[in-house]
């Protein structure tokens, strides 16, 4: 149980990640892994997880991200999924995530994670 003191806020931590094919198996198997990781690197309690909004870009439509979040059994945070801008040149079959979470770290302390081809994303 989480226990809300005055040393807690609500943090954003942003993730991405990309899938290899427009397939719901890559999708719901890129957007677990990323959400694994992006807990075990801020060291979360899948409990203090106060919503999760889910971006994909329009080329991967053949699943919602957040059901990957339900196969965690993430059945009580709210999840929330959108198609990012159509910008010409952006990397492409990507899934971005922006966890809420309550948490005492510091907004220095928040590890933002990155994974396969999502990572050049840090340096733009």
């Amino acid at each position: 149980m989480v226990v809300l003191t005055e040393f807690y806020h609500v943090r954003g931590i942003r993730g991405a990640t990309t899938v290899e094919a427009n397939e719901p198996s890559a999708i719901y198997e890129a957007t677990a892994e990323l959400l694994a990781a992006m807990v075990e690197e801020n060291k979360l309690d899948s409990k203090s997880i106060a919503a999760v909004f889910f971006s994909a870009t329009p080329d991967l439509n053949a699943a919602f991200p957040a059901k990957a979040a339900r196969n965690m059994g993430w059945s009580e945070v709210p999840l929330f999924c959108a198609s990012e801008i159509n910008v010409p040149g952006a990397l492409p079959a990507c899934i971005r995530v922006m966890l809420m979470v309550n948490t005492d770290l510091t907004q220095a302390q928040v590890k933002h994670v990155y994974l396969k081809k999502a990572v050049n994303l840090r340096d733009t």
